[in-house]
């Protein structure tokens, strides 16, 4: 049968087929063709007879040609067809399909549809045929039954689509079906609607299907709605990511099944492939993904910016188009959030509104550990975004040459957390990927050397850290450090030794590396550049304290850990003791011949020799010998000689040029240290060992104690530096003095230490000290006296030569030692105030040094754990002294210049807790508890931070209530703000949410209320303070209202006539401090208030954009926003009667009012931005609220007319200041002061009425478009024109031009129109046009 429907379809004209195949059953018709197909005969060429023979002209033929083609299908997708038989069937069907009528197609698709729905489908291979069947309908221009009514094939396309896409998909062909969509012809809409319902599938679907079926929905989201598919791509992932971490963490059991951590980061990496490479055939996708990750910005970001969206956005830019907007986008994201969360951290108003988000940082790290999982398309963006923060937001160069940096970690600064950001991506990215760590590494010393002259510390630290993680592993990239010792000649000296610094462990691993530096090093010492000798000797010193000689004590010994001990290699594996014993003898050769260098050279090297003496004891005889033959060259042997040190050989004469050649105090300083600590931790394991102990340490004691007697019997007469003395910087001798006096004030500090260390309480020693300071303080004074008034004085520009130890020992023992024995030889140091002064002094010194640096000079003075525990034993002395003698009782009766010992340490102490902050906020803990001198260990319910900083807070409330009850003669303000600032750092450490801090508050609040002093800095101390801890309880905005009563109260009303109730809610607040100073204070605080006012809106928009674009019910799209909503119009409407209360305040001339104007156009743009935003959602049906109609109205009435009043008393003001002016100079003088001062004055008003202008204009919008009255229009002041129009009448026309002159500049960045008013107004015509 199947031959003669061949052969009849052969013949040139169908008819006899057609005839023939109607004597056929359909069903015969069908096993004929299934049976033919199943064995592979000829089954193509039957089905074209067929098709043939059934024109769809005629019914029955269409109906045929139907039941064949249905048939077909079931056929491919029963499996039962070979594979090239089922391909020619298809092939034929797809041919075929476009010769069906519409209702037939209808007939077709809904079959499909109806597979697709039952799951009846087998192999989804008859899919390919339903774009053709739904192009050829959409192509059909009949109008079709479907349904109960008649569609055109458009129409039925989309309910098909319609059907299709709200039924079941089975999990197996949503790949299939999703590949299929994208050959058929599909509108915006539809477009929209089948990307949803791809998205819905995501999570039916096994993770290992997803990448494919990303892919395929990339290639459809090439017709439309690409934004969603992305939004849908990376939301999935967000919460399969937020949900794998729960599970990891264990914080939630869940039903679902875990998924390995490497298949999920697998799976995304191919994901994020797929989509940069979409990127790269398709642009619009690239920019699309942009805009949708920035307009998360302002919102919500949790659900737009997340580990797997960053990762997504450092893959694109490797596409080069993208790559500066992508890192832009990066860049801005990063600053923002640390931003963000500053803001939210200063502000318990804002802390209660929105919740704790997720920070950018914290994501960006998370990529890093993710992209060990073969994201190599991530890692190269990580290294850059790594650079690019850090060149970024590092610390910058400013005019004296320093850097704003510091050496603390815990700076709130946003732009220093970006840039220690940098540093963490590098320092991650480099621990997890081999591949890319010679790039980091390369890149890290370049900018080294190539940005010398600006600060590259942060680079140095991250050298460091890389070092430190892996010196074994860096010996494959030694090449390139060895190179970058080549430049060490024309690299500053602190660049140098940042880098030395950070090379150390590299140096105990690698040979090459060591042998490298060392002949640099060598070179570098016979420079011709002074900073090149001395980076060489910073090099050979730095090498000789790490390369230990056999024999030398322990770090535990010294007291003092190794930097270097850190790192997890054996530092003895290449060289034995005996080697590095020649290598270091090798150094000391080459260090001896520095001692003939500049005072620079010679200075660094007795720095640095303690240190040495300290980690390698071996080198101790070395070392001394050393020291001793410098010493000798400036040391009188002769017991009767006086002075007993050679000065004038200090001194090098070079024609008109005097300069230091011998630091002599320095090198004394050293020998006494080194003298010291070598008989307290070398000589008593010696004398066990019963050793000889060498006649050289004999020799530099007993140098030492002729030194000390003979220079307490010198006179300064001896020096020739009496009181005669020429001691100008101008002439060759006054310099050869200065010189000479800074040496003997040293040489007096250096053996006052020494001579303290030794004496075990001995009075005769303590008479030596005193006598020796009796001499420092003579030429201190000499010095002070002929520096001249009004200069620096020159004593006190000098740096202390003692310890940070004995500065800690001697206030211990001057202050605290009750020890009986030692009382009688205390005493005679304890009976010169000017001693102890200078003790204190000294300490407030140290403690200054470290504030500005991070560490202090001296032995130990870099061990950050020896000087924080110096710095807790001065403070407990300081503190003792300061609350056991009151200033009050210790200036009873001692009239002496200068500052009491009390108050020094007072001023200490707040130097000290601004230390403590910047440097140790890691062991405030440990801070306190030094502090509390009658500490109870049982006591650990109490031992929190809060507990301890409250009872020092107590002490020192005390001191400042004393303070305040004295008499008001006897009121020091100094003190009173040296306590304010105190208790402003101990407030710091008080957690918000505790009780002390509310005591705190309280307190605060309560002295500013009773307390009526007029000193304006005592004011502005306690006010700011009582604001820094208001702003964590609660808004001050009601504190703003009551502040501006006060002030309103005291200064008058704008308008004489009117007399203004006085209210006394603070009675800080007096006509003396009320303005400037509260009134600035206030301000300041007011726009701190309106910036966080602005901030929420901005995030109230961004959160409405994106649910616009989500097309969320509004219902339930604006209701969480309602406590925000409500929480803005309340501060608002608070601000408003704090502003109320200023535009009526007669203030001076000058700041506040300048600052009251910016602050209202702040007021008045912050209204408009509401304003718009209520704009963007009053098309939902929730509406206005009221109260924002009761604020619009309040801001009509109470605001808006004092504003022009406000305005016309500034001009009445100015035009009465420039009458007085011209009675006492001519005309011309006039013209000038007016063009000059109304220039400065007026600046800020044309944008105040413009910010008005705008305000009212989009309310009458507002108005419109939620059909509230929300527009209550003020009228402007008649004065307000007149005011101007008298002015310019008076003053003639010459001051006219120069009032159209200052309207034409203050106008500049307005729109004509307002220029136009300002014109108008400038010239009297009329009053202010209202639009």
């Amino acid at each position: 049968m199947d031959q003669k429907i061949i052969s009849l379809a052969a013949e040139k004209t169908p008819d006899r087929l057609q005839k023939f195949l109607q004597t056929l059953k359909e069903d015969d018709l069908a096993n004929l063709l299934q049976n033919q197909a199943v064995k592979g005969r000829a089954a193509g060429a039957l089905l074209r007879a067929i098709f043939k023979g059934s024109p769809c002209s005629e019914e029955a033929g269409a109906l045929r040609r139907l039941k064949i083609y249905i048939c077909c299908i079931h056929l491919v997708e029963s499996g039962d067809l070979q594979k090239e038989v089922a391909s020619e069937i298809i092939g034929l069907l797809m041919l075929e399909a476009h010769n069906f009528p519409g209702s037939l197609l209808v007939e077709l698709a809904k079959e499909f549809v109806g597979a697709i729905k039952e799951s009846s489908l087998t192999n989804g291979k008859s899919l390919e045929l339903l774009p053709i069947i739904l192009t050829a309908l959409v192509a059909n221009k009949e109008n079709l039954d479907y349904g109960k009514g008649e569609l055109s094939g458009e129409e039925c396309k989309k309910q098909l689509i319609n059907t299709l896409c709200s039924g079941r998909w089975d999990q197996q062909y949503v790949i299939q079906l999703t590949s299929m969509f994208k050959d058929v012809p599909l509108t915006a809409e539809e477009v929209e609607f089948v990307v949803e319902k791809v998205l819905r599938m995501f999570g039916k679907l096994n993770l290992q299907e997803i990448p494919p079926l990303v892919y395929q929905l990339l290639v459809l989201s090439s017709k439309g709605s690409r934004r969603r598919a992305l939004e849908g791509i990376i939301a999935f992932f967000n919460e399969l990511d937020k949900r794998h971490s729960e599970e990891q963490s264990g914080d939630e059991l869940l039903d679902l099944v875990t998924v390995p951590s490497g298949e999920l980061r697998h799976v995304e990496g191919t994901i994020i492939l797929h989509i940069v490479f979409a990127v790269k055939l398709d642009c619009e996708l690239g920019r699309e993904l942009l805009k949708h990750l920035k307009a998360g910005q302002q919102g919500d970001f949790s659900n737009n910016i997340c580990p797997f969206s960053i990762a997504l956005l450092l893959s694109v830019t490797r596409i080069q188009r993208f790559e500066e907007q992508v890192f832009d986008l990066l860049k801005a994201l990063v600053v923002k959030s640390f931003k963000d969360r500053q803001l939210l951290q200063s502000s318990k108003f804002l802390q209660n509104l929105v919740p704790h988000r997720s920070c950018v940082s914290t994501m960006i790290l998370e990529v890093v550990k993710n992209s060990v999982h073969s994201w190599d398309h991530v890692t190269q963006g990580l290294v850059e975004l790594g650079f690019i923060l850090m060149d970024s937001y590092g610390p910058k160069k400013i005019l004296d040459g320093k850097s704003i940096e510091t050496s603390s970690g815990l700076s709130k600064i946003p732009n220093q957390h970006a840039c220690k950001l940098g540093a963490s991506i590098l320092l991650e990215t480099f621990k997890v990927h081999e591949m890319i760590r010679q790039e980091i590494l390369e890149q890290v010393l370049n900018r080294v050397v190539t940005r010398a002259s600006s600060p590259i510390s942060h680079f140095l630290d991250l050298l460091s850290n890389i070092i430190m993680y892996a010196p074994l592993v860096l010996q494959s990239c030694s090449s390139k450090i060895t190179e970058t010792f080549d430049y060490f000649s024309f690299l500053p000296l602190q660049t140098v030794q940042g880098l030395l610094k950070a090379v150390q462990p590299l140096l105990k691993v690698s040979m090459s590396v060591r042998d490298s530096l060392i002949l640099v090093l060598r070179k570098a010492m016979f420079a011709s550049q002074l900073d090149a000798r001395k980076s060489a000797v910073a090099g050979f010193l730095l090498l000789l304290k790490n390369f230990k000689v056999l024999g030398s004590l322990s770090s535990s010994q010294c007291s003092q850990s190794v930097g270097a001990s850190q790192v997890h290699v054996d530092v003895h594996s290449r060289y034995n003791s005996v080697a590095n014993e020649t290598f270091c003898l090798e150094i000391m050769d080459s260090l001896r011949r520095c001692l003939g260098q500049q005072a620079d050279v010679r200075l660094m090297l007795y720095e640095g020799f303690y240190d040495v003496l300290r980690r390698n004891s071996q080198l101790a005889n070395s070392i001394m010998q050393t020291l001793l033959s410098q010493l000798k060259q400036f040391y009188e042997p002769e017991p009767d000689v006086l002075p007993p040190l050679k000065l004038e050989a200090c001194i090098l004469t070079q024609g008109d040029q005097i300069s230091l050649q011998e630091p002599l105090d320095h090198l004394l300083c050293c020998v006494q240290h080194c003298l010291i600590w070598y008989k307290s931790r070398v000589m008593p394991l010696q004398q066990e060992e019963e050793e000889e102990e060498e006649e050289f340490y004999q020799e530099l004691e007993d140098m030492l104690e002729s030194v000390t007697s003979r220079m307490i019997k010198s006179e300064l007469e001896d020096f020739e530096l009496d009181k005669s003395a020429d001691f100008s910087q101008s002439t060759g001798v006054g310099i050869k003095n200065n010189i000479c006096a800074s040496l003997v004030m040293g040489i007096c500090e250096v053996l006052i230490e020494y001579n303290f260390s030794i004496s075990n309480f001995s009075k005769n020693k303590f008479e030596e000290v005193l006598s020796l300071f009796m001499c420092y303080k003579k030429l201190s004074d000499i010095l002070n006296e002929k520096a001249g008034k009004g200069k620096t004085k020159t004593a006190n520009k000098m740096e202390s030569f003692w310890s940070m130890k004995f500065v800690s020992d001697l206030l211990s023992a001057l202050f605290r030692d009750s020890t009986q024995s030692h009382e009688e030889s205390l005493s005679v140091l304890r009976s010169s105030n000017e001693f102890m002064r200078h003790a204190v002094s000294a300490a407030l010194q140290k403690v200054q040094q470290l504030k500005e640096t991070g560490h202090v000079s001296g032995p130990d003075g870099q061990n950050p754990e020896k000087v924080f525990q110096n710095l807790c034993d001065i403070t407990r002395v300081l503190l003792w002294r300061y609350t056991s003698i009151p200033t009050s009782v210790e200036d009873l009766g001692k009239k002496e210049k200068g500052k009491s010992i009390s108050l020094l340490c007072l001023e200490g102490l707040q130097k000290v807790l601004s230390a403590v902050s910047l440097f140790y906020q890691p062991k405030i803990h440990q801070f306190l508890r030094a502090l509390d001198v009658t500490d109870n260990e049982g006591e650990e319910a109490e031992d929190s931070i809060s507990h301890r900083a409250a009872f020092q807070i107590r002490q020192f409330q005390r001191s400042l209530l004393n303070l305040l009850s004295s008499q008001e003669e006897d009121f020091n303000s100094k003190e009173a703000l040296l306590l304010v600032t105190v208790l402003s750092n101990l407030s710091k450490l008080l957690e918000p949410s505790s009780p002390q801090f509310v005591q705190m508050l309280s307190w605060t609040s309560k002295i500013c209320k009773e307390n009526n002093h007029e000193d304006p800095s005592f004011c502005k101390g306690l006010m700011n303070l009582l604001f820094s801890l208001h702003v964590l309880y609660k808004s001050p905005v009601t504190l703003l209202r009551d502040l501006s009563q006060d002030i309103h109260g005291h200064l008058g009303d704008i308008d004489q006539d009117v007399e203004v109730e006085k209210t006394d809610h603070f009675a800080m607040v007096n006509l003396r401090t009320a303005a400037p100073t509260v009134c600035l204070l206030v301000l300041s605080q007011a726009e701190k208030v309106l910036e966080e006012v602005d901030w929420l809106i901005t995030k109230l928009k961004g959160q409405v954009s994106q649910e616009i674009v989500s097309e969320e019910p509004s219902s339930q799209a604006t209701h969480p926003h309602h406590p925000i909503e409500k929480a803005i119009i309340m501060q608002l409407g608070t601000l408003l009667t704090f502003f109320h209360e200023l535009v009526q305040t007669a203030l001076p001339s000058g700041s506040c009012v300048d600052i009251l104007l910016k602050d209202l156009c702040k007021m008045y743009t912050i209204l408009t931005a509401l304003v718009r935003y209520y704009l963007q959602v009053c098309q939902s049906a929730r509406g206005i609220p009221k109260n924002m109609e009761k604020l619009v109205k309040l801001s009509g009435s109470h605001l808006t007319p004092l504003c022009y009043s406000f305005i016309s008393y500034i001009q009445n003001k100015k035009s009465q200041s420039l009458k007085c002016t011209g009675e006492k100079k001519g005309k011309a003088a006039v013209v000038a002061t007016a063009m000059a001062r109304a220039l400065r004055e007026t600046k800020p008003i044309p944008n105040l009425i413009f910010a008005i202008e705008q305000y009212e204009k989009f309310l009458i919008h507002l108005s419109k478009k939620s059909k509230v009255s929300t527009h209550s229009r003020s009228t402007v002041p008649t004065d307000l024109g007149g005011a101007v129009q008298t002015k310019a009448a008076q003053s003639g026309g010459e001051e006219t031009r120069t009032l159209l002159s200052l309207c034409s500049s203050c106008s500049d960045g307005l729109s004509s129109a307002i220029t136009w008013e300002l014109w108008e107004k400038a010239m009297g015509v009329h009053a202010l046009r209202r639009n």
